[in-house]
């Protein structure tokens, strides 16, 4: 049978969240209270811990003094520089003892621009007791319990809880060598487009399905090919609103081949050859002739042929077990019928 097909390929793969954060405070001290309940659906920003504030509200207390202290040293080093300038005009303050004023005037306002400096940091300190939701999803379980001294800052930082991403979720699945070279060259002749620069559709089934409903599309194929599997790191990205799609979950995609003029096969009529797959075929004198055929996946319940045969063959789709290659034999004309099922990859 000769028909326009669609190919879907299949790969197995996980679930992966899109964005995962680990949350660690950025200052340290004593858990006062934690605001959400393990496994919970947060968003961006919400409150999740406070860390015991009262030392830093007194940081920033006497950050507030350090800057009224600075600018009170600069106020009077301002007016003695004011003073002495009608007076060093005069020659009564010397020019030495002017730019000693001068200079001190620059001294202190260097020590505000410091001490205003503090105090950002010292209320940003203040801001940090509050550790809240990186990122929107599905909080972890809490690591550490009210009570406890955690520590905090860039190195070090005691691990308090995760949170993952929901929706959207990526998909990603390893890809063998030969079919990254075969969309490769389907690519440049135009027949499909690659899914680095477009975004090919997909559908996924997961363990307890039969049917692929979950559909999305490819958004990344990876640089290189790994040297030690022979095979090639693609993700595709699904829409996750119900939630129902969760990281690590295991799951058959099918994405899409491309679309070509092809030849089907039932698989009744497919003999193997010590490692090959072959045919038989009947010439128009009736001697049976054996072809070599490179399969593909199943559509409509029909095998599809991607090389070795001619769409005018004739090939024995019944009786196998009576043909020999050379031989002559009287052929009755059969008829190969589709049937509506679901597309699945040669294996």
């Amino acid at each position: 049978m000769q028909q326009k097909i669609t190919e879907w390929d299949e790969y197995t793969g996980r679930f992966v969240a899109v964005a995962t954060v680990e949350v660690r405070a950025r200052v340290s001290g004593f858990i006062d209270s934690i605001h959400f309940k393990d496994g919970q659906v947060l968003k961006q920003g919400d409150l999740l811990f406070i860390i015991d504030p009262r030392p830093y509200r007194l940081a920033v207390e006497q950050a507030k003094a350090d800057v009224e202290r600075a600018k009170a040293k600069l106020e009077i080093a301002t007016l003695d520089v004011e003073r002495a300038t009608p007076l060093v005009r005069s020659q009564t303050v010397t020019e030495r003892e002017f730019d000693t004023r001068r200079s001190t005037q620059r001294d202190a306002a260097a020590g505000v621009g410091s001490a205003e400096a503090n105090l950002k940091q010292a209320e940003l300190n203040l801001e940090w007791t509050e550790v809240r939701a990186p990122i929107s999803g599905r909080i972890s379980d809490r690591r550490v319990d009210a009570g406890n001294l955690i520590t905090g800052g860039p190195t070090g930082a005691t691990l308090l809880t995760s949170i993952v991403s929901i929706d959207p979720i990526h998909f990603v699945f390893d890809g063998s060598e030969a079919d990254f070279l075969r969309y490769v060259r389907l690519a440049k002749a135009g027949a499909r487009p690659s899914s680095r620069d477009a975004p090919n559709p997909v559908a996924v089934r997961l363990a307890d399905e039969t049917e692929y409903k979950h559909l999305g599309q490819m958004n990344f194929v990876d640089n290189v090919i790994n040297a030690r599997t022979g095979t090639i790191r693609g993700r595709a990205v699904f829409d996750n609103k119900d939630g129902v799609l969760t990281p690590g979950f295991f799951g058959r995609l099918r994405l899409f081949g491309g679309e070509h003029d092809g030849l089907l096969l039932p698989d009744s009529a497919i003999a193997s050859d010590q490692a090959n797959r072959i045919v038989f075929t009947v010439a128009d004198d009736g001697t049976v002739k054996v072809k070599r055929v490179e399969l593909g996946p199943i559509i409509d319940g029909l095998r599809v042929i991607r090389s070795g045969l001619a769409a005018t063959d004739r090939v024995v789709i019944e009786g196998l077990a009576r043909a020999r290659p050379d031989q002559k034999v009287t052929a009755e004309e059969g008829k190969i019928e589709a049937k509506a099922e679901t597309n699945t990859r040669s294996q």
